[in-house]
């Protein structure tokens, strides 16, 4: 029965798929052979494995990278399995071999799980951040090709543990360079490492949070269903807590018994009482005088190990997955010397939180017991960066006016020299007055030309270092929190009905969409290339810049880089240049974002 049915499964993919793996031997060497690992990063190896345990079945994703294709070849079909230079053989039987001597899953005492390969076809590997291993974006002719499969394994429902066998160490195959991760119920059991032999899993299928390897160096870095994270910038300080509502249920009465969904209807009360909760808990003491934070955020995430971000909409939730991240908001002036925090909430299930104090410099990890409750945090930065403006390059004046100076006082010179003499002009006060009628006509000459006549023309390199100044500023504008502040610094670089529009603009482009209003600090503007077209008191400029900033979010620091492409329209305003016309006329996510 189960060879029939591998046997059924074999002829269809065979037809479906061949025809889209012939181009694999455009990737594949003439001669292959097992290369070192160079890197130490798991995410980075050669092919990676996505693990899902359900309660009927084991669904594993693989990345499988062309120097890796020996160690899979029997999930290949015949002619690639050929072209990889073995002898042929059906493809039935070599899918049956691959589950029971290649890529092996067991529940513990039993034979080897019976698998089903479900897809097969060439796509663009996933590049993952070498620290997280979140996605990151690849530009589509930098992207590399891999076979990409998913097999489905069969269990009894529910089994206790289950060990996983990469390729190369039950059969007589190549070791391959896995990289790898599970998920049980949604839930990452480890982060991304390497599996070398045979690892085993301690499945609680009450509460999928709390399962595990049996080897500890799988275990992951959080592996608390609570965290707790303080950020401090200058002018305000957060407090961040993680949680699951399962496990505030310890501690109150979340009015979840007997739930197992958590339906989008019950979901704003429970937000509530978790408030009302945590509001008088885990106090926060900052310069040594406690303070009362203010409540400014409170969401339900999906967290793992690609990402984080606010479920928006909202949804229905599994309970035993639900997470909540809960922010309060404490202002301060400037950058405080010593923020701490106690910790309040412990429990036999959880003797440890981890939690992190992140500053510019980044974030220092800690854990939280019943004997080293506090969270602490110091100022040692040498040199924090307090928001402020950037001096940005004056108008300048141009040769014309101060030929106008000259000339007025080359007049006044000759009409004095007439009337009182050479010797008179030599000997004071005479050269005072005309210094001082020179003074004075230099001020009304630059009230009363028209405007932008004394200007001198700018090349693009100083037209891109104006811009950049200007646009910087108002990106700092937004370090701030109060509306009325960021406007009133914004009114530095903006004018009239703009500013409204600027702040709108700027927002929205700061914001991470995915992070329920988190909002990007801009560490840098790097204008590429401005153009300059003079007119009365200013210029018009094309220009494309980007902005990189960052912003600690849920124990992640989100990184986002943009590129803009806009049409301003750059006067002198009381003597320093302002926009005043914007247009955006493009806008791109660049590689290296993670939001």
């Amino acid at each position: 029965m189960r060879l029939t049915w591998i046997l059924r499964a074999a002829r269809w993919w065979r037809g479906f798929f061949v025809a889209g793996l012939g181009v694999a031997a455009a990737f594949i060497p003439s001669s292959l052979h097992s290369d070192a690992i160079v890197v130490t990063r798991a995410m980075l190896a050669s092919t990676i494995a996505e693990i899902s345990v359900e309660p009927d079945s084991v669904i594993v994703d693989l990345e499988i990278g062309a120097d890796q294709m020996p160690a899979f070849r029997n999930l290949m079909p015949d002619e690639v399995h050929e072209r990889l230079g073995f002898a042929p053989r059906d493809w039935a039987d070599r899918l049956a071999t691959f589950f029971t001597e290649d890529l092996v899953i067991r529940e513990i005492g039993e034979a080897p799980l019976v698998g089903r390969l479900t897809a097969l076809e060439i796509r663009n590997r996933i590049r993952r951040d070498e620290i997280t291993g979140e996605p990151l974006p690849v530009p589509p002719d930098e992207a590399e090709r891999v076979v990409f499969a998913r097999l489905v394994y069969g269990t009894s429902g529910r089994p206790p543990a289950l060990s996983f066998t990469p390729p190369g160490v039950e059969g007589e195959g190549e070791l391959a360079d896995l990289g790898f991760v599970v998920y049980h119920r949604s839930l990452p059991v480890n982060d991304f490492r390497y599996l070398g032999v045979r690892e085993t899993l301690d499945l609680d299928w009450e509460d999928p949070w709390f399962s595990r390897f049996r080897n500890r160096n799988l275990w992951r870095q959080y592996d608390a269903p609570i965290s707790a994270f303080l950020y401090i910038e200058p002018y305000e300080v957060r407090k961040e807590i993680v949680l699951r509502p399962r496990d505030l249920q310890e501690w109150a009465d979340l009015g979840l018994g007997g739930m197992d969904t958590l339906r989008v209807e019950d979901q704003e009360d429970l937000k509530q009482r978790v408030v009302e909760f945590l509001a008088e808990r885990n106090p926060v003491t900052i310069d040594g005088e406690e303070r009362a934070g203010q409540l400014d955020r409170i969401h339900f995430i999906y967290r793992n190990l690609r990402t984080s971000g606010v479920i928006d909409p909202p949804r229905d939730v599994d309970l035993v997955s639900a997470t909540l991240g809960v922010i309060w908001v404490y202002p301060v002036d400037g950058l405080p010397d010593e923020v701490a925090m106690r910790w309040e909430l412990f429990s036999d299930r959880m003797p440890r939180v981890p939690a992190a104090a992140t500053d510019e410099a980044g974030g220092l990890p800690y854990y939280l017991s019943p004997g080293d409750d506090v969270l602490r945090w110091r100022n040692f930065l040498t040199n924090p960066t307090i928001p402020g403006l950037v001096e940005v390059e004056q108008p300048p004046r141009g040769a014309l006016l101060w030929l106008v100076l000259g000339g007025v006082a080359a007049l006044a010179f000759t009409y004095l020299t007439l009337r009182y003499g050479v010797a008179a002009v030599r000997q004071g006060p005479v050269p005072t007055w005309a210094v001082a009628g020179a003074v004075v006509t230099f001020g009304l000459a630059a009230v009363l030309l028209p405007r932008g006549l004394g200007t001198t023309r700018l090349t693009e390199d100083e037209t891109a270092k104006v811009l950049s100044g200007i646009l910087l500023n108002v990106y700092r504008s937004f370090d701030f929190r109060e509306e009325e502040r960021i406007y009133d610094m914004l009114a530095n670089s903006a004018a009239g009905d703009l500013l409204t529009d600027i702040y709108l603009e700027t927002r929205r482009s700061l914001e991470l969409e995915n992070q329920g209003g988190a909002r990007a600090k801009v560490k840098e503007v790097d204008v590429l290339d401005a153009t300059y077209d003079r007119f009365g008191g200013g210029f018009v400029s094309r220009a494309t810049w980007n902005v990189a900033g960052s912003v600690g979010h849920w124990g992640h620091i989100h990184r986002r880089i943009n590129q803009y492409v806009a049409e301003f329209t750059v006067e002198e305003i009381d003597g320093v240049w302002k926009i005043t016309s914007l247009e955006i006329l493009e806008e791109s996510r660049l590689p290296g974002s993670t939001v």
